[in-house]
């Protein structure tokens, strides 16, 4: 019973639409109405601005990882750590607080790893960023990284065991599953980018400042 509450607790920490909340409270704002519709960090950057879209960067990061941190909070052990992240990126991109549309579970997948191991979050970060400076697109970069972290899910522990010791056959389903999903989600952004009208970032090698 203790497992299933805490589950649906991570679900529910998953679930505050923090762009909505946000965007509501400070701007008047549903960013649901601009930009993409998306209720995710990106477009929060785009509707709100920078300041707004660090916060719910922050924010979504942290769901996943409080919700990972669970079961060390209330001393379980008999569950994968990783179950609770799950339940974390479910509620961000089903939230029961926002009519189950959410955004495209990145930054809470993110948040998850930090939970569980600190420093395979850093490498996965660093795979994202540099995606994203030779991209100048955060849709392309987080498929690109989505890939390339499950790989290294199978990967690591041989090449690189103080990053991640060993395998762990759980975590490469769940990189798999939320790779999977994250490519569903950006099917329209694989349109556009197909169409070369994909939004850039005003950074990297193909910035939207150096297409001006």
């Amino acid at each position: 019973m203790k497992v299933i509450l805490l589950f649906i607790v991570a679900y529910l920490l998953g679930s505050i639409p923090s762009g909505v909340w946000i965007g509501k409270l400070f701007f008047k704002k549903d960013i649901r109405e601009y930009g993409s519709g998306n209720t995710g960090t990106t477009n929060t950057f785009r509707v709100l601005g920078k300041t707004a879209g660090t916060i719910v960067l922050f924010m979504d990061i942290l769901k996943g990882t409080l919700a990972t941190c669970l079961p060390i909070i209330f001393h379980i052990t008999t569950v994968n750590p990783l179950w609770f992240g799950v339940g974390a990126i479910i509620g961000h991109t089903f939230p029961i607080f926002a009519k189950f549309k959410g955004g495209k579970a990145v930054a809470t997948s993110a948040g998850m790893l930090l939970g569980f191991n600190p420093l395979f979050f850093i490498y996965s970060c660093l795979i994202f960023i540099i995606s994203l400076f030779f991209t100048s697109m955060v849709s392309l970069s987080s498929m690109i990284s989505a890939v390339l972290i499950t790989l290294s899910t199978v990967i690591l522990s041989y090449v690189a065991p103080a990053i991640l010791p060993k395998p762990n056959w759980l975590l490469t389903i769940i990189a798999f599953g939320v790779s999977a999903f994250i490519f569903y989600r950006h099917k329209d952004n694989i349109q556009r980018i197909k169409n070369k009208t994909e939004s850039r970032v005003p950074f990297g090698l193909n910035s939207s400042k150096k297409k001006k």
